[in-house]
C-alpha cells in the first residue's frame, strides 16, 4: 500500500489547468503516488496523454453499475432502479470520489481540484497532529444565510440516521483540496447502508442537493471519531475564491500571501484568470518557497 494517492474530477474546460497539477502531483508527491482522474467518457482521449505508472485516467463506467445509463452531455445519469430524480452531473461526480476513495489502495487519500497546484512537498504524515489524522473543518463557518451548506448538513444526517442538525452556525468541511482516509469512506459508505437498508451509491444519487465533503466530515465528527474529534487542518492550501479574473499584479500579491504551511495553492477556475498570471502566482509560490 501506499502513502498516499490523489484524487481529481476534471473536464476539457479544465485541461490546461490541470496539466499544471499533474505535473506538480508528478514533482511533489511521494514517487509511489497515483494520481486517478476522473472525466466523462467524451473527454478521456484528451487526458489519455497522461497515463502511465502515476496517472490512472477513468470514465463513470469504471466505477458506476451498469443500471446507471448516461443521457445528455458530461456525467448525468438515470438510476433504472429509481430514475427520478435524475443524477446530475455534480452529484455523479461527487459519488466517483467516494466510490474511487474507498478502493484506494493508500493510507490518505488527497483530493485536488483541477485549479488546485502543489507547491512543496506533499507527506502523509504532514495531516497528523498529535498522532491522529486531522479533518479539514472550518468550525462555525457556515451561517444561518448559506441554505445550501445548511441543507447538505440536514441531508448528510438524514443518510447517516442522526437526529436533525443544530441551528447554525456549522462546521464547514468544504475544500479545493481535501484529505480523507479510505478506511473511514468505507465505513461510511456501511453507514449510509445500515441506515437507508439501500446501497450506498443509490441513496446518495437519489439526493438533488448532497456534498461529499460535508458527508464525510458529519460522518467522521458525529459517527467514526465521535468520542475523540480530530483536530482541524485547513492550511493545507492557499486560496483565491474571487470570481473576477486576476491580473498581474493580483498574482504576485496573492502568491506572496503563501503561508508556510501550505502545501498547494488555488486560483479558483471560476474567476477565468488568464492562463498566463496563474503561471505567474505558481511561479512567484516557486519564490516564495525558495526564499524560505
Amino acid at each position: 500500500m501506499s502513502e498516499l494517492a490523489v484524487i481529481t474530477p476534471s473536464y476539457r474546460g479544465d485541461a490546461e489547468i490541470f496539466a499544471d497539477l499533474h505535473r506538480s502531483v508528478l514533482e511533489f508527491t511521494p514517487p509511489g503516488t497515483v494520481h486517478h482522474v476522473f472525466v466523462a467518457e467524451p473527454d478521456r482521449p484528451l487526458f489519455a496523454q497522461y497515463e502511465g505508472p502515476r496517472c490512472r485516467i477513468w470514465t463513470d463506467p469504471d466505477l458506476l453499475p451498469r443500471r446507471y445509463v448516461r443521457f445528455g452531455h458530461g456525467h448525468s445519469y438515470l438510476n433504472l432502479r429509481r430514475p427520478w430524480p435524475p443524477v446530475r452531473g455534480w452529484v455523479t461526480q461527487q459519488a466517483l470520489k467516494i466510490a474511487a476513495a474507498a478502493q484506494a489502495e493508500a493510507d490518505l487519500v488527497l483530493l485536488a481540484d483541477s485549479d488546485v497546484v502543489l507547491v512543496r512537498p506533499v507527506r502523509a504524515d504532514q495531516f497528523r497532529i498529535d498522532g491522529q489524522w486531522a479533518l479539514h473543518r472550518e468550525e462555525n463557518a457556515i451561517t444561518a444565510d448559506m441554505r445550501r451548506h445548511v441543507i447538505w448538513h440536514q441531508v448528510a444526517r438524514k443518510l447517516f440516521g442522526l437526529p436533525p442538525s443544530p441551528p447554525p452556525p456549522l462546521p464547514d468541511y468544504v475544500a479545493a483540496f481535501n484529505f480523507w482516509e479510505p478506511k473511514v469512506v468505507r465505513a461510511m459508505q456501511e453507514r449510509i447502508e445500515q441506515a437507508t437498508g439501500r446501497n450506498w451509491l443509490d441513496a446518495f444519487t437519489g439526493q438533488l442537493h448532497i456534498s461529499e465533503f460535508i458527508l464525510y466530515g458529519v460522518f467522521v465528527d458525529e459517527i467514526y471519531a465521535k468520542d475523540r474529534r480530530p483536530p482541524s487542518h485547513t492550511s493545507a492550501c492557499h486560496n483565491s475564491w474571487e470570481r473576477t479574473p486576476m491580473d498581474h499584479d493580483g498574482a504576485i500579491a496573492f502568491a506572496d500571501k503563501l503561508t508556510p504551511d501550505a502545501v498547494a495553492m488555488m486560483i479558483s477556475a471560476q474567476s477565468r484568470t488568464p492562463y498566463d498570471v496563474r503561471q505567474v502566482a505558481i511561479r512567484r509560490c516557486a519564490e516564495v518557497v525558495k526564499a524560505g
